[in-house]
């Protein structure tokens, strides 16, 4: 491809995606024509290991100085921990113990992991405010339904981050807890006019951009109220107008993954691209797929709109001044110590009990499936790594009978994840417990459901560390 200034300044603009844990030819030959970076994903293969991320990065850096990104917010959506579960709880534990303090400790240990591996940008912390139950995309992954409640705690997120060196990215603009749907799926609608944003979802975000957040990612859902029928990632009204212009924000401002069907999914990657970047985004985050072919085909598309006028090259200008005042941040380095101990204490913090808790013995650990959504991946969770006898069976399915017979003369244990999300969970239970009420409930997800009579633990989700806070109080495993 032509090495001309347009050219490079469009392919300034991309994170691209690829597969395997060793960078392509392609991608070098990009890196090396400026590409703006990279995002990684545990899905394509590209972190094996902590070891092999490691080299991987090393590998990147030799062909540029590129902005390398991940999805690691502690809790139930991690990356570098996604064969075994994160040694941190997420967002919503940590709102529930509500200690700044502690956030930021967490944070920082997991910048300084990403630091150790060679990655510089987290895509976290997730600022949204959950006033939606049922919202199957953000939930325990936010710090809560309080606005305050969120706000204290995305300043320490972004603050314990950017201490370890690595840029915090405070996500999903103008905020994605209101939502009933999955924007990676449709385009959900948050019917909120702007005094409403003003006193909900906004104030955490404002919140992050006093803490210094060095990105903020936008969100591909639709606020008749603000973006029209347009998702907010496309919307030069929320980009610029309430992002640059009303909160006065002048960091990186990067586009969730534009294969999100909220984003594309009427329109296409390459046209999502140029209308993201004409509302005011500078980074484009491309999706987990989009390999070679697709990255031509997007910067193809972005320098036809930046050479026929209608995407001002001042635009691309823009963006490439605010990548390069980021890179220039991270060339500084802010080493700091890996600490895995504070996530655990952080998660132990979290546990919180109703009723009152007897010895267990001899459990029978039953593990009621939840499915997961696509944020999250398929990260292991659970109390099973701590049991003798542990089974995982599917609530719509499973036979009540043969599971009582097992437990009898134990102790029977009854591990749910968001139940208040999936009936066929609650029911199983409720069959469970109507023989057994003398068993426990952990619920690993938001306790928004629970049953009266049963002893309860709430995890606030289902991170290993938050697996092993269970398990200790349950008398699984020693403390």
């Amino acid at each position: 491809m032509s090495a001309d200034p347009i050219t490079r300044l469009a392919r300034a603009t991309l994170l691209a995606p690829f597969p395997g844990a060793t960078a392509p030819r392609w991608l070098l030959d990009e890196l090396e024509q400026g590409l703006g970076g990279v995002t990684l994903f545990a899905l394509n293969g590209n972190v094996p290991s902590t070891e092999e991320l490691t080299a991987l990065t090393a590998q990147l850096r030799e062909a540029s100085d590129p902005v390398i990104t991940i999805d690691e917010e502690g809790g139930d959506v991690t990356r570098l921990a996604h064969l075994t579960g994160s040694p941190y709880p997420g967002n919503a534990a940590l709102g529930a113990v509500d200690d700044v303090e502690l956030t930021r400790l967490v944070h920082r240990s997991i910048g300084a992991e990403l630091s150790a591996a060679g990655v510089n940008m987290d895509f976290a912390p997730s600022v949204d405010v959950n006033s939606a139950d049922d919202n199957p995309i953000i939930g325990i992954r936010a710090f809560g339904s309080d606005p305050a409640l969120v706000a204290r705690h995305a300043a320490a997120a972004v603050t314990g981050l950017q201490e370890a060196g690595v840029a915090a990215c405070a996500k999903h603009f103008p905020g994605h807890g209101a939502t009933l749907g999955d924007s990676h799926l449709g385009l959900p609608v948050v019917d909120a006019d702007l005094d409403l944003l003003d006193r909900r979802e906004l104030v955490p975000f404002r919140a992050a951009i006093e803490a210094g957040t060095h990105a903020i990612m936008t969100a591909h859902i639709m606020l008749p109220h603000l973006t029209g029928t347009d998702p907010a990632t496309l919307s030069h009204a929320a980009i610029t107008g309430l992002l640059r212009e009303r909160l006065g924000y002048q960091g990186v401002i990067v586009t969730d993954a534009l294969d999100m069907h909220g984003a594309s999914g009427v329109i296409g990657i390459p046209e999502a691209a140029v209308r993201a970047l004409a509302a005011g985004a500078d980074l484009l985050c491309l999706g987990s797929r989009e390999y070679a072919d697709s990255v031509h085909a997007i910067l193809a598309a972005i320098v036809a709109a930046a050479r026929s006028g209608r995407l001002p090259v001042e635009r691309l200008e823009e963006a490439a001044e605010r990548t390069a005042r980021l890179s220039a941040w991270l060339a500084g380095g802010r080493p700091a110590v890996i600490d895995r101990a504070v996530g655990l204490a952080a998660a132990r913090r979290a546990v919180r009990l109703t009723g009152e808790l007897s010895p267990v013995r001899s459990p029978l650990i039953v593990e009621l499936e939840a499915p997961g959504n696509i944020a999250v991946g398929p990260v292991p969770w659970g109390l099973s790594p701590w049991a003798a006898d542990a089974v995982r069976v599917d609530g719509a399915t499973a036979d009540a009978a043969e599971l009582l017979g097992r437990a009898a003369d134990r102790s029977l244990v009854i591990v749910v994840r968001d139940a208040h999300r999936h009936a066929e969970q609650r029911a199983f239970a409720g069959a469970l417990l109507s023989a057994r009420p003398d068993a426990v409930v952990v619920e690993m997800g938001l306790p928004i459901w629970q049953p009266g009579s049963a002893t309860h633990l709430a995890t606030y989700g289902a991170s290993h560390a938050a697996g092993q806070a269970a398990a200790e109080l349950l008398g699984l495993t020693a403390r």
